[in-house]
């Protein structure tokens, strides 16, 4: 059995955050967890097909979890105007 690599496990955290005011430091963590990985794969001539689609999927992610984050902060100022 394989263990997910510690990127993944950083990255779900983001997803499953339901407070919205920690949702850039999650962001943060896994995208800098995805370039520690993927900085990784450099020194070792990459990594397995799966693994660098499931990065890829990732980081399409949270990117979709940046707008929404930059969604909720508009509203945010709105209701506090």
């Amino acid at each position: 059995m394989t263990t997910a690599p510690k990127w993944h496990d950083i990255y779900k955290a983001a997803l499953l955050e339901t407070d919205w005011s920690k949702m850039d430091e999650r962001i943060q963590a896994a995208e800098a967890a995805i370039r520690d990985r993927t900085h990784e794969f450099d020194l070792n001539h990459g990594g397995t097909p799966e693994e660098n689609q499931a990065i890829t999927d990732a980081l399409h992610s949270l990117k979709v979890l940046r707008t929404e984050l930059a969604s909720w902060s508009l509203r945010k100022e709105k209701n506090a105007s």
